[in-house]
């Protein structure tokens, strides 16, 4: 028994380990964080949860269609300690008082049948199954939006990485910088506070470079969250180069998003299924104006001690079968019916106003997106073009401080002016990548990148 139970404790040890191997070894790319996020989220789990219970309470109303049948028995022990000797009758049955203690036993098998109720069992039957069906859309829309945020995430992840890269960059020329104005301190060609403020400036530089590593790093310890990964796992990801191909794709309409979104997205689905449920509601809660017709039918018997008759005779002599037919007309109630079906019209009209307020919120969305999307094309064609002159002009200034031609202050102003221009064209270039992958995702497309 140690030996198995050490084999099993070893397989699993090897098997956990070979899958923490193989998630070690993987490299992220938006699409694997997507696919990992949709399988792992606990958000998610715990909504495809609520919707196994959801199908289980359809099955139930279901099985109100058909009808119920439940066994009973009862015993019961009766002591007549002052009894003088004679006998009793008992129903159908003599008792001999012989003994001053008897016992008696019951059983009965009985089933019972709403024939009609108003159509409530149907109406809650069809609701049961919106409601399972708005479980559904509910997943969907978990999945949604972990795969929005995922996104948002990971593309603040390239754009804090290119920033690393830029301010990387940034330090190296400062640093040249730096060492040059102490080739020319010591020529005589600047002065000692010239030297000064490139040293600042390369300490400044330093400190901008440290800023966005601990960005990256925030970013990367986001999405390990929405991957539900530990935080000490060193996620190594997959980054697409993105050229201007994808950042000026063109834009599409914003009507023909928001009537494709109309179509597919769950939420406005869910929302149209919330008006169908409040009509139930108000079907169902008419249905207290209607009669009740019940069906019951039963068989049983009993046998008591102290008695003339064998258990068998007494078990045959008390068989009995029963039918009955039960007709309930409501005539007042306490208000408790119309009030009922005055709440359900106004949670008609409360969900018809929902629907409204999510088509709205949907077309506000895409719009601003579209909005966002077109307003970063054009910044980052601007921004390109001003990082192509600011470049250009930093070149030289840099060349003709090297000779001896300029002084600190201009140098290091073209140099900011660069630093500028670069994180303008960044952030514009990130900015118009996020928003066009939304509306793709929002009219119907898979994000990728």
């Amino acid at each position: 028994m140690k030996i198995h139970l050490l084999l099993a404790t070893s397989c699993l040890c090897a098997t956990h380990i070979m899958a923490q191997d193989s998630l070690s070894a993987k490299r992220w790319d938006l699409k694997s964080c997507i696919d990992y996020a949709l399988d792992k989220n606990i958000q998610i789990r715990m909504d495809k949860i609520s919707l196994e219970e959801s199908s289980i309470d359809t099955k139930t109303a279901k099985a109100d269609l058909f009808p119920s049948l439940s066994f009973s028995t009862s015993h019961n022990i009766i002591n007549r300690p002052y009894m003088e000797n004679s006998s009793i009758v008992d129903g159908s049955n003599v008792i001999s008082t012989s003994n001053k203690t008897s016992y008696t036993g019951n059983y009965g098998l009985n089933a019972s049948w709403t024939l009609y109720n108003g159509s409530k069992r149907l109406n809650t039957l069809d609701q049961q199954k919106i409601n399972n069906r708005i479980a559904q859309l509910t997943v969907a829309n978990s999945e949604n939006s972990i795969q929005e945020s995922i996104t948002t995430t990971f593309i603040q992840i390239l754009y804090a990485a290119e920033s690393v890269k830029i301010n990387e960059n940034t330090v190296q020329v400062s640093e040249a910088q730096r060492d040059r104005g102490k080739e020319l301190l010591n020529a005589g060609s600047i002065s000692q506070s010239d030297y000064a403020q490139l040293e600042s400036q390369c300490s400044a530089d330093k400190y901008q470079l440290v800023t966005s590593q601990a960005t990256l790093h925030n970013y990367k310890l986001q999405l390990k969250q929405l991957l539900e990964l530990n935080g000490e796992y060193e996620m190594q990801l997959a980054l697409p180069g993105i050229d201007d191909a994808d950042v000026l794709a063109p834009l599409p309409a914003i009507a023909d998003i928001y009537q494709a979104a109309l179509a597919l997205r769950p939420e406005i689905e869910a929302s149209r299924l919330n008006i169908e449920t409040s009509q139930l509601d108000i079907d169902i809660a008419r249905s207290g104006y209607l009669p009740t017709i019940n069906l019951s039918a039963g068989i049983g018997t009993n046998h008591t001690t102290g008695n003339d008759f064998t258990f068998a005779e007494q078990i045959k002599n008390g068989w009995n079968n029963s039918v009955g037919v039960t007709l309930s007309i409501p005539i007042f109630n306490n208000r408790q019916t119309k009030s009922a079906v005055q709440k359900a019209k106004l949670q008609r009209q409360n969900s018809e106003l929902e629907l409204q307020e999510q088509q709205k919120n949907l077309y506000q969305t895409i719009e601003g997106l579209w909005l966002d999307a077109n307003n970063a094309q054009h910044n980052y064609a601007a921004a390109s073009e001003k990082l192509r002159s600011t470049q250009t002009s930093f070149n030289l200034v840099n060349e003709q401080f090297n000779q001896g031609m300029k002084n600190t202050v201009e140098l290091l102003t073209e140099k900011n002016n660069l630093l500028s221009a670069q994180q303008e064209q960044l952030q514009a270039k990130y900015m118009a990548v996020l928003n066009i992958q939304l509306l793709r995702f929002y009219a119907g497309e898979s994000i990728h990148l």
